[in-house]
Formats: C-alpha cells, structure tokens, sequence
C-alpha cells in the first residue's frame, strides 16, 4: 500500500516545529525558547525496479519539482512532469523524484500496481549517502497533506452548569484540548471566556493564563460564521470556562467544545478491590493520553512543548498503556532534530542524555535494528557534542546557555554535578550497547565511561556520610536523593551500598523530600529496584491519591500536600503555572505495570517476558498488558486465592512464590495462591 514519503526525520521535524511555535499565554505567543531545527527543503526520492512490462502510476508531491527514469543497461535518462498517469517503459529502472517546498515539507506519493511509494524508497539531500525514507500510518491516502494532520474531533458537552458572581461556568469534567464553538441565539455578541485548569482559575478573569474576548472580524484567535452565527477559537487545553457577566447560557446560546486527539489503542486495563488505586490507574491513563498526539508533550495547557524529559519518561509508560511505536519514533526524531547539534535538547544538557537512553530503550521494546541504524548517525553526533564539554576528569560541564536540571530542588550547583554525572554514565553505557549492536566502534565510549565511573566514586562519594554528594567543589559536602537513586537504579553501587543508600538517604526525613512527579518516578522505582514494594504502593496512594484528594481528574507538574487553596495552582512565579494535566504525572502506569503486576521484557521486543506479580500488595485485581505493538497483550486475574493468567504470545513466564511457570498462548491457567 501507498504511502507518502519524506527525508527520514523531516516530518517529526516540521511538526516539532509546529508544535514548539503554538504555546499561547494572556493573549501573546510564545515559541520556544531554544533553537529550531529546520528541515529540508529541496530533496530526491529514489528506488531500482525491473518490470517485465510498462508500468503506469499517478505522481503527487507537496512543493514542485520533476521526476527522471533512469535507465540502468542504457544510462539513458528521462525526465517526466509529475502526472495521474506517468509510464516507465519495460527493462531495469531507477525511478528519481525531485521535490523542493520552500514554505513547507517536501514528499511525495506514487501509487501503481508495482510502483508504489512505501519504506522501500531512499531519499537525498544532495550531501553523503542516501537515508531510508520517512512514513507514518497515519498518511496513507493521496489526497492527504503530511503537513496537516487528521486528528480525531468529538464535540462534548459541560458535565455541570452553575452560576457564579453574575456569570456562568461550565464544567467539563477533566481537562481538554479543544476548540470552543458558541452558536449564538440572537446574532454574534462580544463574549470574553475566561478559561482555567482549575475552578479558581477560570474564576479569576483578571489573571487567568488563557482569557479570550471574541471580534466579530479579525479575530487572532478564532473566527465568527456570520451566516451560521456561530463562533469558533482556537485550540486551547481548559477543564473550566466561565462567561462573565452571561446570566444565563440559554440567553446567549448554545456552548459546545470540539475536543481534538489522536486516538491511540485501549489495550491495558487494571482494576482492583482498592478503589483509589483503580481510580490512579485510570486516571493516570487519561492524563498520558491528553499529552500525547504528533509527539508526547509536557502538559496540555501551559507549555504544549516537545520537552525530553517528559517523553523519556512517558516512553515507560507506553509500554504498560498503549504500546504504540510511531508516538515514540515521531518524538525521538521531532527532538533530535536535524544531523548538526548546536544546543542541548530544549537546552537541558541531563535531557539529551535521556535522549541517548531512549534508544536503547526503544530497541528493548520494539527490537527495531533498522530504526536504530537510521538514527545511529545522530546519536553519534549528540554523544560527542556531548564529551567536548566534559573535564580531564570525565565530568561534563554546562557551557554558555545550558541548563544542568536533573529537577526542581536546592542542588548544590557549584561545579560539575553529581546526578548529571550518573546521567552522563548511564548515557555513555547506551551509546556503546547501540555501536556494539551496530557493529560500530566503541571502544572510544568505553574508555569514557570506565574514567567516569572511577572518578564518580573518587569525587563524590562521601564515606563519612555514606552517600553521594551533590559537589565536591563547593566543599559542602550537601547530600540530596538524586544522585543515591540513580546510584541504585544504575547498578553503580553493590547491594550492600544500596541498601545503605535506602536507609541513610531515601528513608532519611532529614533530606528534603521530592516534590515533583517527574522524580517520585525514578525514586519509587529505586525502592522497588531494592524490593520495597509496600513502600511503592504506600506512595503511589499518598502522593497520587494526595492528588485526587485535592480533585485532581488528571495528574499534576508538582504536588505538595503541604499547599492549599489557590497556592496549589502557583509555579514559576505565576498563580496559575502549574500544569494541571502533566505527561509526566502518569508514572503510576509503569509503577505499576513493570513492578506491582511486574511484567518485564527479557529479550527485546517482548520475544521472551516475565510476570512476577505482588500478590500480597494487590490483592483481588484484574490486570491487562500489552505486549507488542500488534496487539499482543497478558492478562492476570486474582480473586479469592485463585489467580488465572493467559497470553496472547509466546515466550512468557510467571513468578509466583518458588514457582517459576511457562504461560501457554491463548489458553488461560489457574493455580492457587
């Protein structure tokens, strides 16, 4: 089948682009604030055929340009005009398309009975050898644009309608990515909607983040159907919308919103007899869905950003949700960007390193050699943009406009960073798995990585203390859990230290607690790492369900219980900067998922898995989980001592007690436990 085809990389670029450029706060824009890759713009498709017969195919491209037959006895070449009926006489063939776009993204599609343009074709850039082509499932129609993406829209309805302060406000339950549409009574009227994450926001018309008073003409955010009467915004994320001064709705019309995703596959389900933890589940769910479509993103309302750190973590997620692989590639390559790197990734020096992690983790899940080949390239060229930073020791060091962020915490900054280091460790373990994988080179990486490792140890660990310092430059010797639970996740210390780091940092009260979901993820799986998993469902209801408790219906940036009232929306300065539907606050997917159900891959691509369920901790539940990107999935049912499990695929084993038991594909077992 026919799809539309780009210079690998160029698509997610565009659409990064897009994506980063569209962040909207009290009426302004605001692009990000770090350099933007570009694409190319004028580019050549190409692919050897050998018919027994003329071939005939349509040609359409996005820009313009021509095509050439290439004939490969003769080395005759003819040029074509792009055409809805092009022939290439019989013989051997190579077919050229020549596309350049200067205000957009150069592709083409060719459909025949044999020509076909799909993964076969490679595309140039006029420089080094030719790369295999871009494509996405979700372009395989001709009178598609790649440029535009067909999202799926669902008009919804408020779930409450009150009056409050001489206005009115709709409730929609939970946040949403849509666009506003107002069907006025009697003719247009000059509207303001004050929107808001929170009931307190979109009340607060003075200093809401999004507010919108609607132009009959010329409006920069939306437009007024003069003959259908009715009004259409921009896109906008929101739970809220108050009307100021709009007594009552039926007097202005009718409200309805247009919520706009991408849908992605509902395999995984979970369910037990402890409601809030089947209440975190599902609504750690609806908050990754909300922040994913073309990529993963921050956070529906503030940012809408492409942010690595987010994505890192949420391709965890995906693994225990909806198993899909082109969100994964689109925003590995979306973030990359072009093969040159002149900054960080949104210049956060720790989030290119995930970055180089998430190949490898993208390997293990999807067991993909060819993408990891065609990205080799690139991860190469951010590894070593990343060493010419680094010391005679092996520490990598900010330069001028990075940003050393590991999170939000009093880190002690002066000099290199401990947990940036670990990071940097981890990274450069990666980068050798892949060469190896590849057959490349990396014995450059090696010698780093065995330098680093040493002077970790030597410069930062505190014997008196028996944890690892945040810098030994400032001769504070300040302790924080970053670095001691990267330590555990790493494998950089023996059990015995670990268990060490556990006592004296990560159950030391003394040490300020994480606050951030973004690091509650990599603490909770240091404790499970370490086997204390009543400590990971304990904080999985206290601090997850700390949120709810405060009304949360999608997860948050940051928690602390210790807010109240209007205080729990502030962040970065702003009453209302918090994100309130935040990627990274879905963590209890995976938490749960890989350590409570615990299912684990144990060869790449899920060709060999392993289920080591906590009994005890769950209870009665029911558990499903997807195994591969076709659908495969296992699923676990306790109930009264009886646990049942079957699979969709082969290669699975359970764990239960001493038992170690091979799960039959498509035939359900039960044993008691």
């Amino acid at each position: 089948m026919a799809k539309w085809i780009w210079y690998h990389g160029d698509f997610e670029i565009y659409q990064a682009m897009k994506q980063n450029l569209d962040r909207e706060e009290r009426g302004m824009k605001w692009p990000a604030y770090w350099y933007t890759s570009g694409w190319n713009h004028n580019v050549f498709f190409s692919r050897t055929f050998s018919f027994a017969t003329p071939q005939t195919f349509s040609v359409r491209v996005q820009g313009e340009g021509y095509g050439k037959f290439v004939d490969l006895d003769s080395q005759k070449e003819t040029k074509f005009a792009f055409a809805a009926a092009v022939t290439c006489p019989a013989g051997k063939y190579r077919i050229e398309i020549y596309v350049a776009n200067l205000a957009g993204l150069p592709c083409a599609y060719l459909d025949g009975q044999q020509v076909q343009s799909d993964e076969n074709w490679q595309a140039s850039n006029f420089l080094g050898e030719p790369v295999s082509v871009g494509t996405s499932s979700l372009f395989r129609q001709a009178d598609q644009n790649p440029m535009e993406v067909d999202y799926h829209h669902e008009i919804r309805q408020p779930q409450k309608i009150e009056s409050v302060n001489g206005g009115v406000l709709l409730d929609f339950g939970h946040d949403l990515t849509a666009r506003t549409r107002i069907k006025f009574k009697n003719g247009f009227q000059q509207v303001t909607i004050s929107y808001g994450e929170s009931r307190t926001e979109a009340l607060d018309v003075q200093d809401t983040y999004l507010k919108h008073t609607l132009q009959a003409q010329d409006d920069p955010f939306g437009h007024y159907d003069t003959q259908k009467a009715v009004f259409v915004t921009k896109l906008r994320a929101f739970r809220y919308i108050y009307l100021p001064q709009i007594s009552k709705m039926e007097d202005l019309g009718i409200l309805e919103v247009d919520f706009e995703s991408l849908e992605f596959p509902r395999i995984a389900k979970f369910s037990s007899h402890d409601e809030q933890l089947t209440k975190i589940w599902q609504v750690s769910d609806r908050t990754l869905r909300l922040c994913s479509g073309i990529f993963f993103i921050d956070g529906v309302k503030r940012d809408r950003w492409v942010w690595a750190g987010d994505a890192f973590q949420c391709f965890y997620m995906n693994r225990y949700d909806f198993f899909d692989k082109e969100i994964v590639e689109r925003t590995l390559l979306g973030l990359r960007g072009e093969l040159d790197i002149k900054q960080h990734l949104d210049t956060i020096v720790d989030y290119s390193m995930y970055w180089i992690i998430s190949i490898e983790l993208y390997y293990d899940t999807f067991a993909d050699k060819h993408f990891v080949q065609n990205v080799y390239a690139k991860l190469k060229r951010l590894m070593d943009f990343s060493l010419e930073a680094t010391d005679e020791h092996g520490f990598i060091r900010e330069r001028k406009g990075d940003w050393i962020y590991i999170d939000w915490a009093d880190f002690d900054h002066q000099g290199p960073l401990a947990a940036e280091q670990m990071v940097l460790a981890r990274a450069l373990q990666s980068m050798v798995r892949v060469s190896k994988l590849l057959n490349q080179d990396a014995q450059k990486y090696e010698r780093h990585y065995q330098k680093l490792r040493e002077n970790i140890d030597r410069y930062f660990w505190d014997p008196t203390q028996q944890a690892y310092i945040d810098s030994y430059e400032s001769k504070k010797r300040h302790v924080t859990r970053h670095a001691n639970i990267f330590a555990i996740l790493f494998g950089y210390v023996d059990d015995a230290k670990a268990k060490q780091l556990v006592q004296r940092v990560l159950m030391n009260p003394e040490i300020p607690e994480i606050k951030t979901p973004y690091f509650k993820f990599w603490e909770q799986e240091a404790f499970a790492k370490m086997g204390h998993y009543d400590q990971v469902l304990a904080t999985i209801k206290a601090y997850w369900g700390g949120m709810l408790n405060n009304g949360a219906t999608t997860f948050w940036e940051y928690f602390d219980p210790a807010e109240k009232g209007a205080a729990r929306y502030a962040m970065y300065g702003d009453k209302y900067g918090k994100s309130l539907c935040h990627a990274w606050g879905a963590s209890p997917l995976y938490l749960i998922g890989r350590y409570l159900i615990g299912l684990k891959p144990t060869q790449p691509g899920y060709q060999t898995f392993e289920i080591k369920p906590q009994l005890e901790l769950l209870g009665d539940f029911q558990g499903k989980l997807p195994l591969s990107a076709s659908g495969d999935y296992v699923e676990l049912h306790v109930k009264d001592n009886v646990l049942t499990v079957q699979a969709t695929k082969a290669g699975g084993i359970i764990r239960v007690g001493q038992q170690k038991i091979a799960i039959p594909v498509e035939k359900a077992i039960t044993m008691t436990v």
